[in-house]
C-alpha cells in the first residue's frame, strides 16, 4: 500500500462527513430571528417605487417622502451603547432594476468633517464616512460592502464569514452621490440588482446594517448596534431588509478585453524591446448565486511593484497578492484562522507560517519573475446551500519552468449560527512532464459557540512524486473576541514531508504553539486624560520539531495604549531564539555560523493620530540579534496637504553589531510615495524604493483612468537602476493598457 493512502483515505471519509454535519446541527436556526446578542433584530421596511429617481446626493426626489427611515444608531465607540452624537437617517427604496439607499448626516460642525482621500477603494478608518453591508441570502455570514466618504469617495468589497475572508479588490457597478450641507451632508446610492448575487422572489428579506464614523471624535455608530469589539463585517448583528421583490433582473454577461502596449529594457540590456498584446475577460451569472470568470491570456503590467524589506531572517519573504484576477472572490478560497475584528476595519493577516492556498504561485515564479498565463476560468458563488470555489489556469513555462496547469476546488456548508465546514483539493500538474505533479487535500471545520468563542481547525494531506510520509498539515485553534477578553490558543504541525506547491510557508517538520491573550480595559480616569483604551497582552509562538526540540521562539509581551484621537503607543519586550540549521549571511561578509541563538528585544510603536495632515507611524527595535546587538526603525512620514493629495517617506533600517567578521553594517531601504487623485475615477500613484547596501533604485510610476463602469486606462513607468560608476544600463519599461468593460 502507497505510504500516503491511509491519510487520504482520512480525507477522503471526511469530505461526507463535512456534507452530513448540517442535519445533525440543523436544530439551529441559519437565519436566526434574533441577533447574536439574544436581542431582537431591527427591521427596515423598504418601499417600492415606479418613477426614475435621480442620483445626485440631494435627496429631493418626491420617492424619498415616502420612504421609511432607520435613525436611532448607538455608539460602538467610544461609547458603547449609548446613542450617537449626531443623528443619521436613512431609506431604502427599489425598482425593477435598482436598489436605491439615501442616507442623512446630521453634523451640528459640518465644516469639521474629516475627508482624507477620495480613491478608489480609500483607508475608511481615517477620516467620516457612510458604510452599508447588504447580505443578500441572509445567511448572516457573507455580504457585500459600500462606504462612501463626504467628498465622493467610494468603496466596495465582499466579505465572507463574517470578515474571516474580506475581499477588497472586489469591484461592483454601481453609483453614488454626496452632498455637502450646512446641517451635514448626505449620500444617495444606486445599486444594480445585477451587481449582486440572490435567489430570486417576492417577498424578501436581506441582512442588512448602516454605520457612520465621525472621525474628529473617533466615533463609529451602527443603526443595528455592534459591540466595540467586532465591526460592519458581524453579519449575525444585522438587522433586516424586508418587502423585496427583486426579481430575476435580466441577463448578468460582462466581457472586458484589454490592450496593452509595452516598451521594455532590462537591467543592462542593449536595447528595447517592444511589444503588443491583448486579452479578454468574461463574466457570466451561471445563476444568481454563482459567477463563472473566464480569462484568456491576463495581463498584469498596471500592478504597482512589490516593496522591498529588510530581512533579518534565513526565511522566504512574504509578498502580498496584487492581481485583481487572483483577488477576487478569493474569499471562499481562505482556509485559517477567525478574524481579530476589534475597533477598526482591520483584515484578517494571513497565517504564512503556512498559508494553505497562496495564489502568487500561479503565474509567478519563486524569484518573482512572471509567467504567461494562457487560459483560465473560475467558478465562485453559492448554490445549493453551499459555498463553491473553482479555479483552472493554464501556465506556460520558460527556459527554467515547465508548463504547468494548475486546479483549486473549494466546497464549504454553513452549519447552525455562525459555524461552517468545508473541504480543499488542489493540484499542479506539468503539463510538459506527467510524472511531475503537487496534489494537497483536506478538510476544515471553523464552530462558534455561545456567539463569542470560535473552534477554527484543519487537516490536508500532500502527494508529490518522491516524497513519503509525513506529508501532511494540521492546526487547531480556540478563539474568545469580548470587549474586555480576547483570547486564542493552538497547536499547528507541518510533517517533514509536507510540500504544497500552491502554498505559502517557511518550514516543514515543525509544531507551532501559538497563543494571543489580552485584556481591554478604560479605566475612566485615564479617559479623562485622553487615554481610551489600555491593552496589556501577549503573543507568543513557540516553534519545535517533530520530537518536540525548540528551533524559534518569538515571545511578545506587550502594553499598548490607545488614545482618544486615534494615536496609539505600545511598549513591549520580546525574547526571541533562532536555531541556524546553516550558515546565514545577513549583510554582505556577515556570515552567522549555523547554531543556537537568543536574543532580548525591546519595543516601541508610536502612531500619531493618522486623521491629521501630518502623521507618523512608526516601530523601533533595540536590544540583542542573533548573537550581536541591534538599534531597528521601521518608520513612515505621511503629509496630506488636501484630501486629493498625499505625500509619505519610509524607512526600513537596521543597524547591527554582530560578533563575527564584518559583523558592523548597516541594512536599509528607503521609501517615497505620492498620490494624487485629480477626481475619484483618475488619480496617479508613484512609488521609489533605494537600497544603499545594492545601491539600487527602483521607481513605479501608475496613472488610472476608470473612464468607464469597470473599464480602465493605466500608463506605467516603471525603471531600475543600479547606482554605481561600473553600473549597468538601467532597466526601464512603460506600459499602455485599455480596458472597456461590455455588459449584456
Amino acid at each position: 500500500m502507497h505510504p500516503l493512502r491511509p491519510t487520504f483515505q482520512v480525507v477522503a471519509l471526511a469530505l461526507p462527513v463535512c456534507l452530513l454535519v448540517p442535519g445533525a446541527l440543523r436544530a439551529q436556526s441559519a437565519v436566526p430571528s434574533r441577533n447574536g446578542n439574544g436581542g431582537s433584530r431591527r427591521e427596515l421596511t423598504v418601499v417600492r417605487v415606479s418613477g426614475a429617481i435621480r442620483v445626485d446626493g440631494v435627496l429631493d426626489d418626491d420617492a424619498w417622502s415616502r420612504a421609511n427611515r432607520a435613525s436611532g444608531f448607538v455608539q460602538s465607540e467610544p461609547r458603547e451603547g449609548q446613542p450617537a452624537t449626531e443623528e443619521t437617517e436613512v431609506m431604502v427604496l427599489y425598482d425593477d432594476q435598482y436598489l436605491y439607499i439615501g442616507a442623512l448626516m446630521r453634523d451640528a460642525e459640518a465644516s469639521r468633517a474629516v475627508v482624507n482621500d477620495i480613491r478608489k477603494d480609500f483607508r475608511e478608518d481615517d477620516q467620516d464616512d457612510f458604510e452599508v453591508i447588504i447580505d443578500t441570502f441572509r445567511d448572516r455570514r457573507n455580504g457585500y460592502v459600500f462606504i462612501v466618504n463626504p467628498a465622493g469617495g467610494r468603496v466596495d468589497r465582499q466579505i465572507s464569514n463574517e470578515g474571516r475572508e474580506i475581499n477588497s479588490s472586489w469591484d461592483g457597478v454601481w453609483d453614488v452621490r454626496t452632498q455637502r450641507r450646512a446641517d451635514g451632508w448626505s449620500a444617495e446610492f444606486r445599486i444594480p440588482f445585477r451587481t449582486l448575487r440572490f435567489t430570486p422572489g417576492a417577498d424578501q428579506a436581506w441582512g442588512v446594517n448602516f454605520s457612520r464614523r465621525i472621525r474628529r471624535k473617533n466615533e463609529v455608530t451602527f443603526w443595528a448596534p455592534v459591540p466595540r469589539a467586532y465591526n460592519l463585517m458581524r453579519l449575525s448583528l444585522a438587522g433586516d431588509l424586508t418587502g423585496l421583490d427583486p426579481g430575476q433582473s435580466g441577463r448578468d454577461i460582462r466581457v472586458k478585453p484589454y490592450l496593452l502596449s509595452q516598451t521594455l529594457r532590462g537591467i543592462g540590456g542593449s536595447g528595447f524591446d517592444e511589444d503588443v498584446n491583448a486579452g479578454v475577460d468574461a463574466k457570466i451569472a451561471v445563476t444568481r448565486g454563482l459567477t463563472l470568470d473566464l480569462t484568456v491570456r491576463p495581463d498584469f503590467a498596471q500592478v504597482e511593484a512589490d516593496e522591498q524589506q529588510v530581512n533579518l531572517t534565513q526565511f522566504a519573504q512574504f509578498f502580498p497578492e496584487k492581481r485583481e484576477a487572483f483577488l477576487e472572490n478569493s474569499g471562499i478560497f481562505y482556509v485559517g484562522d477567525a478574524a481579530r475584528l476589534n475597533r477598526v476595519f482591520t483584515p484578517p493577516t494571513p497565517d504564512d507560517d503556512n498559508l494553505l492556498f497562496f495564489s502568487r504561485r500561479i503565474g509567478i515564479r519563486r524569484d518573482r519573475k512572471p509567467l504567461d498565463i494562457d487560459a483560465g476560468a473560475r467558478l465562485t458563488g453559492v448554490a445549493g446551500g453551499f459555498g463553491i470555489g473553482l479555479i483552472n489556469m493554464q501556465v506556460r513555462g520558460d527556459e527554467a519552468t515547465d508548463a504547468n496547469n494548475y486546479t483549486v476546488l473549494r466546497v464549504r456548508k454553513n452549519v447552525g449560527g455562525g459555524s461552517d465546514v468545508g473541504v480543499l483539493f488542489m493540484q499542479r500538474q506539468s503539463t510538459d512532464d506527467g510524472g511531475d505533479y503537487n496534489r494537497v487535500a483536506g478538510a476544515d471545520a471553523n464552530i462558534r459557540f455561545f456567539n463569542r468563542l470560535d473552534w477554527n481547525s484543519y487537516l490536508v494531506a500532500t502527494r508529490t512524486p518522491g516524497r513519503s510520509g509525513g506529508q501532511y498539515a494540521a492546526r487547531t485553534s480556540l478563539n474568545y473576541e469580548g470587549n474586555f477578553f480576547h483570547g486564542k490558543g493552538g497547536v499547528m504541525s507541518l510533517g517533514e514531508q509536507f510540500n504544497n506547491d500552491l502554498g505559502f510557508y517557511r518550514r516543514t517538520g515543525v509544531k507551532k504553539w501559538f497563543t494571543d491573550i489580552g485584556i481591554r480595559p478604560r479605566p475612566e480616569a485615564l479617559r479623562r486624560r485622553g487615554i481610551r483604551e489600555l491593552h496589556p497582552h501577549i503573543v507568543w509562538d513557540l516553534f519545535t520539531d517533530q520530537q518536540n526540540h525548540m528551533v524559534q521562539k518569538r515571545l511578545h509581551s506587550g502594553q499598548t495604549f490607545f488614545f482618544e484621537n486615534g494615536g496609539v503607543l505600545e511598549l513591549s519586550y520580546n525574547p526571541t531564539f533562532n536555531l541556524l540549521s546553516a550558515p546565514l549571511e545577513l549583510h554582505e561578509g556577515a556570515e552567522l555560523p549555523a547554531g543556537p541563538y537568543g536574543w532580548n528585544e525591546f519595543g516601541v510603536l508610536a502612531n500619531t493620530d493618522a486623521s491629521k495632515r501630518l502623521s507618523l507611524s512608526s516601530r523601533w527595535t533595540f536590544g540583542g540579534l542573533y548573537n550581536g546587538t541591534q538599534k531597528s526603525v521601521s518608520a513612515t512620514l505621511t503629509w496630506r496637504p488636501s484630501y486629493q493629495m498625499r505625500l509619505s517617506a519610509g524607512v526600513q533600517r537596521t543597524d547591527a553589531d554582530l560578533d563575527v567578521a564584518n559583523g558592523s553594517f548597516t541594512n536599509a531601504v528607503y521609501t517615497v510615495r505620492a498620490n494624487y487623485s485629480f477626481t475619484p475615477a483618475m488619480f496617479i500613484d508613484a512609488l521609489s524604493q533605494y537600497d544603499p547596501g545594492t545601491k539600487q533604485l527602483n521607481a513605479n510610476v501608475r496613472f488610472n483612468l476608470i473612464h468607464h463602469p469597470l473599464s480602465d486606462l493605466f500608463i506605467v513607468y516603471n525603471e531600475s537602476r543600479i547606482r554605481r560608476p561600473e553600473a549597468p544600463v538601467a532597466g526601464r519599461s512603460v506600459a499602455v493598457k485599455v480596458t472597456q468593460m461590455l455588459a449584456f
